[in-house]
């Protein structure tokens, strides 16, 4: 039966969807729930060894990666290492859909450039302040990813058993 009150989405929005529900932190959202981000979305142009945060930095976007490559890196003494290079389709900065956080690591564009959708903290607060599914079904992804993260940490280190104490990562 046709339902003259249900919401009917342009292409772009169908494409920006269908981008979206395939990234990790969306991927349990429906349409009508994907569409309160759409507004707050910027695109944003960066160029190699650009970067788009330092470690410490507070989180104040969440990035989405549209065309072009990331580094994300520790700094150790000196130098950076790269703990992993993001490709079209995946988001980094997933620490800002928690109120208040810093970053863990640096992002500095790889590639000659790359368009990355930004989403702001704030504008991620106000869609969880109203929408209380939207924030269940977001967390819910960010500790399933924090979970997968934690197994391949716990793996590295039992392959590489006495470079470091594990037990100083809970103190």
């Amino acid at each position: 039966m046709f339902n003259p009150f249900k919401k009917s989405y342009s292409l772009a929005e169908k494409r920006q969807f269908e981008f979206l529900s395939k990234i990790k932190f969306f991927e349990r959202l429906k349409y009508s729930e994907l569409i309160h981000f759409i507004p707050a979305i910027h695109r944003r142009k960066y160029m190699k060894n650009e970067v788009v945060f330092f470690r410490n930095d507070p989180s104040q976007a969440l990035y989405i990666v549209e065309q072009g490559r990331v580094l994300l890196s520790i700094d150790i003494k000196d130098s950076f290492e790269t703990i992993l290079t993001v490709d079209p389709g995946n988001a980094f900065g997933e620490n800002s859909l928690l109120e208040g956080s810093k970053r863990i690591y640096t992002a500095i564009v790889e590639s000659e450039e790359a368009t990355l959708w930004v989403i702001p903290n704030y504008a991620i607060m106000e869609i969880f302040e109203s929408n209380p599914k939207i924030q269940a079904r977001m967390l819910t992804s960010l500790a399933e990813f924090y979970n997968q993260n934690n197994r391949r940490l716990f793996s590295s280190y039992q392959n590489s058993y006495g470079f470091f104490k594990l037990g100083q990562m809970f103190e």
